[in-house]
């Protein structure tokens, strides 16, 4: 067995989208929002449970029938934001629009890293059966880190540092694993999920 190398007329895409959501303010606000919920808070863990050398973070997990709640405003309006960058996702891959006219989106999360803070087992989003619903994961930052705390996606050599408003799409297949580098100095805020199949009928 020999690998070969295919001839491309072009790069070959990451199809990582990135964009900066326009009311920044919203930032703030959803950190605001998740000072407030102490009492929901709960210590980070990955999906084999907690262990603080994979993951060590503070996490904030909303429901979808949670978004009814009259304090819950601030991340309503955050989900409209992130619906303006899926749409524009959608308009750079036109295939997947065709097979992905609409999504759904199931719980996810807002996160706290501290100094020394981190994800850094590397993962991808659709791992088992019980996550191969999930298309696509989204993230954005809510607060500039100046001093670790990127988002690294291995295979594609590729690290990404907060900032403020900073929102990203990406497939949630291994093609896409990543991790969270620590935080060296600061907090990292992040709110973070996944992008479902429509349940059928």
């Amino acid at each position: 067995m020999k690998r070969i190398e295919l001839d491309s007329p072009s790069v070959v895409p990451h199809f990582i989208g990135s964009w900066f959501i326009e009311n920044l303010s919203l930032c703030e606000t959803l950190i605001d929002f998740f000072e407030t919920q102490k009492r929901h808070q709960t210590q980070g863990q990955t999906a084999g449970g907690m262990n603080l050398e994979a993951k060590n973070s503070i996490d904030l997990s909303i429901r979808p029938r949670d978004l009814e709640a009259p304090d819950h405003q601030p991340v309503r309006d955050y989900i409209d934001a992130l619906f303006a960058c899926y749409k524009d996702y959608l308009e750079q891959w036109p295939f997947l629009k065709s097979v992905l006219p609409r999504v759904e989106l199931g719980s996810f999360n807002i996160q706290r890293y501290q100094p020394g803070g981190h994800f850094l087992k590397i993962h991808s989003e659709r791992t088992t059966v019980g996550t191969s619903h999930r298309v696509l994961a989204w993230m954005t930052y809510l607060n500039d880190v100046n001093d670790g705390g990127s988002t690294r996606f291995v295979h594609q050599d590729l690290e990404v540092q907060p900032q403020r408003g900073k929102t990203l799409i990406w497939p949630a297949e291994w093609t896409h694993a990543h991790q969270g580098n620590v935080v060296n100095s600061g907090t990292k805020y992040i709110i973070t999920g996944w992008m479902h199949f429509p349940r059928s009928g």
